[in-house]
């Protein structure tokens, strides 16, 4: 067991994005070849003029708005095959493993944050204590809190306090990579040292980081994603990544065909032959959403995610330089607004944002322009922003 880093350094997000555990090995280049690069991407995507939403909803790249219209034409005609869809499956499940660097046999595809998080709570021994973030998405939450009734105790702590809160009564710590209301970064490597240096797990939801922060889901024992954000995937894929070490710890309580070693043999029982690897926890896919995320993660995996990253935070960064405020290292701005005004401002203007726990909440991702910096500053300007 390695010493932990000092954890009063669990926020990272006034730093670079590197601090999460991942290092991309591809070289960015010249300013002009990133550029190049990044158009390639934006290319992809149809102009969606002051969309700014990444954060709820991410936008389709047009090859899986294509590869969704020609899979409903196949059906509609009698042409698809359940087993065909077995093939976006397995060609998405193996993209995700590469873009969060662990082995194939890690990973497990599901539909729901919420309920890849049940699953570990279910699998918490009677009594046990889990750590999470004040504030923190609920889908990484409720599922812990519903096991009160088996004495399962649920402490929620301050981000900046986090790492420094895990004690050796500590099961597991569950937490959001990026929170999803403000956007802040936190920093994943060091909470994960910290539980280490106690004996407890860690569950990452990595959900608001995946696909423009670089990612190393092997720094964690487990991690979830929901993949319809940055990821731009259909809503309805998601993604389970489980340590070895874990598979015989860690209850199938969703099993069913899919979850089987071999799948088309394991329609009907008696008898019951689990996957051997990661496998064993994944649930009947969502067939046409699946058809959708492989090209998706074709699009977003054309350049290396950290280029992605500083594309989005250089436009952060303009606004909030715009509106007075301090650079951060998210593509996330996040300003008090409890009245709604501001988040009515840019509305009006033709923006789409969101409101998020009494503030508006402003996400830029690839396919966003200075323009649309233009737009939000404008109607910033006039709604009083605070930070």
């Amino acid at each position: 067991m390695t010493d932990p880093p000092d954890p009063t350094n669990a926020i990272a997000h006034t730093d670079a994005p590197g601090r999460t555990g991942a290092t991309n090995p591809r070289n960015l280049g010249s300013p002009s070849a990133a550029a190049d690069q990044l158009a390639r991407v934006k290319a992809q995507f149809e102009p969606v003029p002051g969309y700014l939403n990444a954060a709820t909803l991410g936008l389709p790249p047009i090859p899986v708005a294509e590869a969704v219209r020609v899979a409903l034409t196949r059906w509609q005609r009698g042409k698809a095959t359940a087993t065909a869809y077995d093939d976006d499956v397995d060609a998405a499940r193996t993209a995700y493993a590469r873009l969060v660097s662990v082995p194939l046999e890690w990973v497990s595809v599901g539909s729901q944050t919420s309920v890849i998080a049940g699953l570990v709570a279910s699998s918490l021994p009677d009594g046990a204590e889990v750590v999470c973030i004040e504030g923190d998405f609920s889908s990484i939450v409720f599922p812990f809190l519903v096991h009160a009734d088996r004495g399962v105790t649920v402490r929620q702590v301050p981000l900046s306090e986090l790492a420094n809160s895990l004690t050796e009564r500590t099961a597991l710590v569950a937490f959001s990579l990026v929170q999803s209301a403000s956007g802040v970064v936190c920093d994943g490597p060091a909470i994960a040292a910290a539980a280490r240096d106690v004996g407890a797990l860690t569950f990452c939801d990595i959900t608001q980081a995946a696909g423009w922060l670089p990612v190393d889901a092997g720094v964690y024992d487990m991690t979830a994603c929901s993949a319809y954000k940055w990821l731009c995937h259909p809503r309805g894929t998601a993604y389970l990544t489980i340590a070895p070490g874990l598979i015989d710890r860690v209850r199938p309580i969703h099993a069913g065909w899919y979850a089987g070693e071999d799948v088309w043999a394991s329609c009907y029982g008696p008898s019951m032959h689990l996957a051997r690897d990661a496998r064993r926890f994944d649930v009947s896919p969502v067939w046409l959403s699946w058809v959708g995320a492989v090209p998706a993660l074709e699009v977003m995996t054309m350049v290396p995610t950290a280029l992605i990253g500083e594309h989005n935070i250089a436009l952060a960064n303009d606004l909030r330089a715009r509106i007075g405020g301090p650079s951060v290292a998210t593509p996330v701005v996040s300003l008090g607004d409890p009245s709604g005004e501001m988040a009515g401002r840019l509305a009006e203007l033709g923006a789409t944002v969101a409101s998020r726990a009494g503030r508006v909440r402003i996400a830029f991702h690839i396919w966003n322009t200075p323009d649309d910096v233009d737009l939000a500053a404008k109607a910033l300007s006039s709604a009083s922003p605070r930070p």
